[in-house]
């Protein structure tokens, strides 16, 4: 077996008294898909930021690609693709020129750009709309645009976070199928960090899952779905005006939630991945529509 791609020991990372990643025991193999799994919180992105050499470690140590993320950051960067949860993208320029000026940031040569950008925009699916403003994109094309943002230097490792959070399920499966066309025809080693354990088990070789700071658990998806996981929080979509009633179901059945009254989206806290046919069963016996978990 050749070296691990990411090594993680004792990595630990503090803010005033709050610990965020606490000694992280850690290794990803080359070619892995591995999902990093947790709530908002849980430490995930500060790990990413750690292993990227952007944030210094409080204790601990890494490796990522046989290199000091501290030491070697910029280096480091140059071999990596990085997806942030909020991408920043110039919504006043076409999507042909945002990804020409990364990849003049990112020291592709001249004469391999335009070749470059065509092609990840066929490969997105964007080419048709290259040259219309960002601005006009749906969210899900956004994604997809950011996504090939972080391929254009033609990077080893990708480490994407939340690289689906607020997208509807068609827009998400999308994201889903690029990820794996990616991983497959370029080998890519991915960490994907994700709060949903669907997600993870469609994507993911081995899943690690976080809670305040710990690494809690590390399997393969299928073993760590049968596991009494209480640290996932689910999103049910449903009508705005469905929301009083379906509330009324789950917390009358002593299941902790929260809304956000507005999207009409319900979150059930300390769910188990065998729990969530369970919910839907309830709340459409209840008669209420549910668009997306």
């Amino acid at each position: 077996m050749t070296d691990p791609v990411i090594v993680a020991s004792g990595l630990g990372r503090r803010f005033g008294e709050t610990v965020a990643v606490d000694q992280l025991e850690l290794t990803v193999q080359a070619g892995e898909v591995f999902g990093f799994l947790g709530h908002n919180g849980a430490g995930k992105t500060t790990t990413i930021r750690m292993l990227n050499g952007i944030l210094t470690p409080t204790n601990g140590s890494s490796r990522v690609l046989g290199l000091d993320p501290m030491a070697d950051g910029p280096h480091l960067r140059t071999r990596t693709g990085v997806l942030t949860e909020t991408p920043s993208l110039d919504e006043r320029l076409t999507g042909r020129d945002n990804l020409a000026i990364y990849a003049d940031l990112y020291r592709v040569p001249k004469d391999a750009v335009k070749a470059r950008v065509d092609e990840l925009l066929t490969g997105f699916d964007l080419y048709e709309r290259a040259d219309d403003k960002v601005g006009g994109y749906s969210k899900g094309m956004k994604q997809r645009l950011a996504l090939a943002r972080t391929l254009l230097h033609k990077p080893e490792m990708l480490f994407l976070d939340e690289p689906t959070a607020g997208l509807d399920p068609v827009a998400a499966r999308q994201v889903h199928d690029m990820i794996v066309q990616s991983t497959r025809q370029q080998g890519h080693t991915v960490f994907l960090c994700t709060h949903n354990l669907v997600e993870a088990q469609r994507l993911c070789d081995r899943v690690g899952v976080m809670e305040h700071g710990k690494l809690v658990a590390l399997g393969a998806p299928r073993d760590l779905a049968r596991q009494l996981v209480t640290n996932l929080t689910v999103d049910f979509e449903v009508d705005a005006e469905a929301v009083p009633a379906a509330l009324q179901e789950l917390e009358g059945k002593g299941i902790t939630t929260s809304v956000a009254q507005q999207t009409g989206t319900i979150s059930v806290r300390g769910a188990t991945h065998s729990a969530i046919p369970d919910f839907v069963n309830l709340l459409v016996g209840a008669g209420i529509r549910i668009y997306g978990v």
